[in-house]
């Protein structure tokens, strides 16, 4: 083939070349064939270069975010993960615990609630309230009898989540529990009031892991056996609040002198505020503690909903009234003998019983009052520091007693337990036995100087009478015509007189005894004038008239003898009121002469003052009143005819307000019994006839005349 030449060569584009080679083809679009090219271009490159970075950042970006999101998940996986290990470790080891301190516990099949403490409830003849002798100081009152605002208080300080928790309140504790952290101290509790109630049901007081635990299960174990309501009874009549005050009764009646059925808003209140801090907080030790305490519990009341703000208000205007001091009042006497004598009916006390007592209320405000206002008035004057007052009716049934001026000072009760010399008032006895060894009440005596194997006894007074009758010698209390009286029948026979009549201490068998220098007890001194008072018979004092329990079932009633023993002969009985009743209208008794009533007594007054008495009676009510010193000391001359006396007419004429006029037995249409009277020189001429034959022959009648009536052949 031939060549065509350099026309017919094959041209080849080049690229890459900004201006192509002469006689290459140019594809390359001309400026024409680009508008706005150059903008275009600067514009495009510059969208390049941002698309570039921004890419770069974005990358960069994306990278990071799920770096981070990675890292936040993957902690907060890790942290839920070992916060479930955790917990379950954690309940783990908190079950162990449990069950260890469980394993630790009797069995719960032998779980019970303790009973509590027996009360003795000691009433008045009508029902009022005289003392609550036990542990706990107070009676278990059922929830609804209860002051509607108690429980409300206690639920609204302590654990105002107890109707909704069961047994333990977590957020409570948990609250408690961070205060405790933050403060650095102990400031909360946290237990619930079933815990509470576990804690003093079950458990020691002690601050241990074990104790909390151990606290907390049976806390629960209260729970799924009983009631809100139930819970929170137990809880109320058992929690201490202070002053030896357990349970709610004890503490109001210890408090505020009433029953917790009776309690006030305010006085609620300042019960609840004591839970916490039962010794540091009573009202009786701390009343402006207490008060503070008080408020924090009515605003929480508040807040809970159970009371208004007026409420509040109001509560906080009345305030609270005085504490009463310490068990003061004379009753307190009364129900501690009563409990000294509470075994001999019943042996050991199981429950909460009622003792039904012989006292009259208003005669036991009487006398107490007549005794505390005698001392006030002239105790310092006269030197006495303390007295005491029996009162019983015709058939040895306690109306009212004083033991002594403040229980709160003394507990002991001088008026069963104090054993002191009667002084003169001991003569009714000696001149009761002359009666039966055929003397009568103006048989004459000469008052004068005598001895007896040596001892000379003297007249208060220091001076004699001459002849007088034996009524008149009584009536004076002429010491020698008594203790020659004594001499004349024998002593052994006044003993017996009086041990016949109720005296039950040891007494001495010699001439002084007629003196009253053998003690007694003002208790048994009443007793034994009874009979005096009655119509001639013996009594069996008593001062517990029923028992019961509180659903009224009767364990001991008083039944008294089917027969009362007489041991005063009518006749003799009616010769010695008359002379007893000229004490009091002639004699030394003059100042416990009363009004309206007919009344008989004798005053007595022991070695160098130590001793005041006034015994006395009507036939309605014998009386005893003794004053003097529990270390024995001499008074200012106090004797039986001046404070005692006194004492013994305003009790006794208060006693008597409203009641039928009676005279005394013996003495026939309130006139004394006649006797024939012999003239002066008679009696004189009697008097003088030999002491030992006039002895004999009456103690020959008055043998014969007492083993008669033992046989009952009177």
């Amino acid at each position: 083939m031939a060549r065509k030449g350099k026309n017919n060569d094959r041209i080849e584009p080049v690229l890459g070349k900004s201006t192509p080679a002469k006689g290459a083809l140019d594809l390359r679009l001309s400026a024409d064939d680009k508008p706005n090219s150059v903008r275009t271009k600067s514009i495009g490159k510059m969208k390049v270069k941002k698309t570039a970075k921004r890419s770069v950042k974005k990358s960069v970006k994306n990278k990071t975010t799920r770096k981070s999101s990675f890292s936040i998940g993957f902690l907060f996986r890790r942290m839920v993960y070992w916060s479930i290990v955790l917990g379950l470790w954690g309940v783990i080891a908190v079950g162990v615990v449990i069950a260890y301190y469980t394993a630790k516990l009797p069995s719960s099949s032998s779980w019970k609630v303790p009973d509590r403490p027996p009360n003795v409830r000691i009433v008045a003849i009508d029902g009022a309230l005289i003392g609550n002798r036990g542990l706990t100081g107070g009676e278990a009152v059922p929830l609804h009898e209860m002051s509607v605002y108690l429980p409300e208080a206690i639920v609204a300080i302590e654990d105002r989540r107890f109707y909704s928790h069961f047994g333990f309140d977590i957020v409570g504790f948990s609250r408690a529990m961070v205060t405790n952290i933050t403060k650095g101290r102990l400031v909360q509790g946290g237990s619930s009031l079933s815990q509470q109630l576990a804690k003093n049901l079950f458990l020691k007081p002690e601050r241990t892991i074990e104790r909390k635990v151990q606290e907390l299960i049976l806390a629960i174990w209260l729970e799924t056996q009983y009631t809100k309501d139930q819970i929170l009874e137990l809880y109320l009549n058992r929690v201490y609040f202070g002053a030896n005050s357990y349970g709610v009764d004890a503490a109001a009646r210890r408090y505020f002198n009433k029953s917790a059925r009776d309690l006030t808003l305010g006085e609620s209140a300042m019960l609840a505020g004591l839970v916490k801090a039962p010794s540091r907080l009573a009202p009786s030790k701390n009343p402006e503690g207490a008060r503070k305490r008080a408020q924090l519990v009515l605003s929480a009341m508040e807040r809970e909903g159970f009371i208004t703000g007026k409420e509040r208000l109001d509560a906080l205007q009345k305030g609270s009234q005085k504490v009463p001091p310490k068990k003061t009042g004379a009753q307190n006497y009364i129900a501690d003998w009563v409990m000294d004598s509470l075994e001999g009916f019943l042996g050991r006390v199981e429950g909460d019983i009622i003792v039904e007592t012989t006292i009259d209320r208003h005669l036991q405000i009487f006398a107490q009052r007549a005794i505390a206002d005698g001392l006030k008035k002239r105790g310092q004057e006269l030197g006495v520091s303390q007295g005491a007052l029996v009162s019983m009716d015709g058939i040895g049934a306690v109306r009212a007693m004083v033991g002594g001026r403040n229980y709160g000072e003394s507990q002991f009760n001088r008026a069963v337990k104090a054993k002191r010399q009667p002084g003169s008032s001991f003569k009714p006895f000696v001149y009761l036995t002359a009666l039966e060894f055929g003397l009568t009440p103006d048989t004459v005596r000469v008052d004068e100087p005598i001895a007896i194997n040596g001892w000379r006894p003297k007249n208060y007074s220091k001076k004699h009478e001459g002849p007088i009758k034996l009524r008149r010698a009584l009536a004076k209390s002429l010491n020698t015509i008594a203790a020659g009286l004594a001499h004349e029948v024998g002593p052994q026979y006044v003993v017996e007189t009086a041990k016949r009549l109720g005296i039950q201490s040891k007494l001495a068998s010699n001439p002084a005894l007629a003196l009253g220098t053998s003690e007694v007890t003002p208790f048994e001194l009443a007793r034994a004038y009874v009979p005096f008072a009655n119509g001639g018979f013996r009594v069996e004092p008593f001062i517990i008239k029923r028992i019961t329990t509180l659903s009224g079932e009767v364990l001991f009633e008083h039944q008294g003898p089917s027969q009362y023993k007489r041991v005063i002969e009518p006749d003799h009985l009616g010769m010695m009121n008359v002379m007893l009743s000229e004490t009091l209208s002639l004699g030394t008794g003059k100042r416990a002469t009363l009004k309206n009533w007919p009344a008989g007594g004798k005053t007595g007054t022991s070695q160098n003052f130590r001793d005041a008495w006034f015994a006395g009676f009507t036939s309605n009510l014998t009386t005893v009143v003794w004053l003097g010193n529990d270390n024995n000391s001499p008074t200012k001359k106090a004797s039986g005819g001046n404070l005692p006396a006194s004492i013994w007419k305003t009790f006794m004429e208060e006693a008597h307000q409203g009641i039928p006029v009676a005279g005394l037995p013996g003495i026939s249409n309130g006139k004394r019994q006649a006797v024939q009277e012999p003239s002066i020189n008679d009696l004189i001429e009697q008097e003088r006839r030999p002491r030992v034959v006039r002895a004999n022959e009456g103690q020959e009648r008055g043998v014969r005349g007492f083993f008669n009536r033992l046989l009952g052949r009177d």
